[in-house]
């Protein structure tokens, strides 16, 4: 055979060789990004972009939008998410285009957080995973919102995953610049969940020596938390005054039972403070009762299958970053449990799919059918509270935006300011600032109030049946659906010549 020849037939060798690469590589990641697709869609269709902005929305938009002024940024927060929606918020006031752009960047971030998995699991574990945890309804809800519960799940798979890869190959450079890529995400969004997300992680690199680990996971975390630790010091009196500050907003930290808050949350309450009533349907709870018994299910596979730390350490951070939300605030959201349902998510589908499959790979006809049709009911419970869910929100933040409508036909036109009930959002939707002289808020006092009524309207909102703050008693007043509106009347004009 001639060299030609040789040559000729090199490289076709070479060329299926690099076909058959990339062909595995695009079966192990299509299912991965078929997910994230869903889920993408699943958001715009369902939670739909035309759902305004919520309280705490307008507070993290405001910081960088043209639109109004920005809201008070109580202690607790972070900037992470008004940097997140800065590159449309900064420049537009359009709400559907915001939702988008969010439902857009969530599902990328999904389908990264996913990958960084890989190796680890069998890719049909870890299709399975995320679309267990796209389809609750909480993640739906809020991966298209302007909230960063959901970026630190993400933050937390990619960091966890990272730090197993690494683990397992030491010269995976990329894996390390992951795990704090991770860190930083988390703490940027969130810096107190962070820290509890990677409590196990940090553990275990110093009782391992892992020492370039701890290292990429202490300058994660001091570089997403960086900006909060500085603000701490030039607005809050330090970081101490700022921790206990958010501790005091929070209802103070400590031994608290909010088990039964999350649960009563599960049916669609976005904010259950104070959380009465009664709890939810039993089939909207079942599924919060079952993940824990699914993931020890996936613990004892994975221990089976000596494999026990891949499984192991995602199971310790849910655990951390649940504990402070179950066992230490006294009242609930069921966004705050997002990262802890990330980490879960993956030995969750391990253990589904060895319920579903013999080890050597042939199907449990009946097992498999069985789960299967609770996969489906679990969907078709939380399509249901996600659609209840969004139709509520929708028609509440519209009364907003007919209260700002009523507002400017009163007057109230930029500049001004709100106070009062619901002054935050009511003040967003307005284009006014807001202000408040107690409470979490506060953040004016109501001598500078009547300073501004000099210069600018200003209106007082109380529901029906409340009593109006000092300053306001002797304002004239309108009514907007069910509020009333105290309007400090005009500023007295110059005499003319």
């Amino acid at each position: 055979m001639t060299d030609g020849a040789h040559a000729i037939l090199d490289g076709t060798r070479r060329d299926r060789a690099a076909a058959s690469g990339t062909s595995r590589r695009t079966r192990g990641t299509g299912p991965l990004a078929a997910v994230a697709g869903a889920f993408t869609l699943a958001q715009l269709l369902l939670v739909r972009p035309v759902l305004g902005l919520g309280w705490d929305e307008v507070v993290y938009v405001s910081q960088v939008s043209g639109h109004a002024p920005a809201a008070f940024f109580s202690a607790p927060r972070a900037r992470g998410v008004s940097l997140l929606v800065a590159p449309v918020a900064s420049w537009t006031s359009s709400t559907p285009l915001l939702r988008v752009y969010l439902a857009v960047l969530s599902g990328l971030a999904l389908h990264l957080a996913l990958r960084t998995w890989r190796g680890l699991f069998p890719t049909r574990v870890l299709a399975t995973g995320g679309a267990v945890f796209a389809s609750l309804w909480v993640t739906l809800f809020y991966g298209p919102q302007a909230m960063p519960n959901y970026w630190v799940a993400v933050g937390a798979l990619i960091c966890a995953g990272c730090f197993l890869r690494f683990r397992s190959d030491p010269t995976a450079r990329t894996a390390l610049w992951g795990v704090g890529a991770g860190a930083l995400l988390m703490a940027w969004m969130r810096p107190t969940d962070a820290v509890w997300v990677t409590v196990p992680l940090l553990v275990l690199a110093v009782v391992r020596r892992h020492g370039r680990l701890l290292l990429a996971l202490l300058a994660g975390l001091a570089a997403g938390a960086a900006e909060w630790v500085i603000e701490a010091y030039l607005g809050h009196g330090g970081l101490a005054q700022r921790l206990h500050d958010a501790s005091r907003i929070q209802g103070g930290l400590g031994w608290q039972i909010a088990v039964d808050d999350q649960l009563r949350s599960l049916g669609g309450r976005a904010l259950c403070r104070p959380c009465t009533g009664s709890m939810p349907h039993p089939v909207v709870t079942l599924w919060w009762f079952t993940l824990p018994l699914l993931a020890g299910l996936g613990l004892a596979v994975a221990v089976r299958a000596r494999r026990t730390a891949r499984t192991l350490l995602p199971l310790a951070c849910a655990t951390t970053a649940a504990l402070p939300y179950l066992f230490m605030i006294g009242y609930a959201a069921p966004r705050f449990l997002l990262p802890a349902y990330a980490l879960l998510a993956v030995p969750v589908a391990d253990a589904l799919w060895h319920l579903a499959r013999t080890p050597a790979g042939r199907w449990r006809p009946v097992v498999a059918s069985l789960v299967a049709l609770g996969l489906a009911g679990h969907l078709a419970v939380q399509l249901a509270v996600l659609v209840h869910t969004t139709d509520r929100n929708v028609d509440s933040r519209r009364d907003w935006a007919r209260t700002a409508a009523g507002l400017h036909r009163l007057g109230v036109r930029p500049p001004c300011l709100i106070t009062g009930h619901e002054a935050i959002p009511i003040g967003y939707y307005t284009g006014c600032a807001s202000g408040a002289t107690g409470g979490h808020n506060e953040n004016t006092t109501a001598a500078r109030i009547l300073a501004a009524a000099r210069r600018v309207p200003v209106a007082h909102l109380t529901p029906s049946g409340g009593a109006p703050a000092g300053y306001a008693r002797s304002w004239p007043v309108h009514r907007i659906a069910d509020l009333r509106v105290h309007l400090a009347p005009d500023p007295p004009r110059a005499a003319g010549p």
